[in-house]
């Protein structure tokens, strides 16, 4: 057990800032606003974030890769820690996370606060050709927090992170 406190929080933060979510790889823990806070306490590094959904599956592989990350570099007195208080929101999302989405195809949420838990939105922008000539196909697409929807121009289909 490392308990070398030459090691600040903010060096451990930064260390594990750029872990890829599993579910959008092109964007990370602290895009999402995910990645709450590292305190250091009881001779341990604490690391707290938020999940996306209460029952996000990708939690788990979070956690592992954050003791991984932190184990590479000779840390490993950490804890994990989610806190579901407050709850995510879309309103976390980076504008740099928000412009990583479009260009890895997903049309990132259309405003920053919604009334609506899994509230679909019409005319959606396509990430692809920029048209606003959308349909919803499903509410749910390749993951709870995504709707699916197809481009009336370009004909491409495309996941919307929804906002919440």
């Amino acid at each position: 057990m490392v308990t070398d406190n030459h090691i600040s929080v903010i060096e451990v933060y930064n260390l594990i800032s750029d872990i890829p979510d599993p579910e959008i790889p092109v964007i990370t823990i602290k895009d999402l606003g995910m990645l709450r806070k590292v305190d250091f306490a009881d001779d341990n590094y604490v690391v707290t974030i938020t999940p996306t959904y209460t029952a996000c599956p990708a939690m788990k592989m979070i956690e592992d890769q954050i003791k991984e990350r932190l184990h590479e570099h000779h840390i490993d007195n950490v804890k994990v820690n989610l806190t579901y208080t407050p709850a995510w929101t879309t309103d976390w999302l980076s504008e740099e996370a928000k412009q990583k989405m479009r260009e890895y195809g997903i049309a990132p949420p259309t405003h920053s606060s919604c009334s609506k838990l899994f509230a679909v939105e019409e005319h959606i922008q396509c990430p692809q050709c920029k048209s606003k000539n959308s349909s919803v196909i499903s509410k749910f697409g390749s993951t709870a927090c995504k709707a699916l929807y197809k481009c009336n121009d370009c004909k491409e289909v495309f996941d919307y992170f929804k906002c919440h």
